[in-house]
């Protein structure tokens, strides 16, 4: 399904993505345990609207399904479960929890 890029970058930045300006495109990375990820995704300066085979790159990008996608940005999908997604999925590590 076709998404509006701002509905996109606005789901990015509020589900732990920070925005990195490149030349072509706006490049967003994954911060995880206050860490930049190797998980990125990118849109370009110009667009508008993003076409069926886009979402279906990001999603990849993001290594999301089709559909997870489009619940990520209509914000079904919480960054919460997005994040046990990518655990579960050997994607990130878990988080280490602090010895006291």
């Amino acid at each position: 399904m076709p998404q509006k890029a701002r509905d996109v970058k606005k789901a990015l930045t509020r589900k732990g993505f920070e925005e990195s300006k490149g030349r072509d495109h706006h490049v967003y990375f994954l911060i995880y345990n206050g860490r930049k990820t190797n998980i990125a995704t990118k849109i370009s300066h110009n667009c508008s609207d993003i076409n069926d085979s886009l979402c279906s790159i990001m999603a990849r990008q993001m290594r999301l399904r089709n559909l997870d996608f489009n619940r990520f940005v209509d914000c079904s999908l919480k960054l919460e479960r997005y994040i046990e997604m990518l655990v579960a999925n050997a994607q990130l590590d878990p988080l280490e929890e602090n010895p006291q």
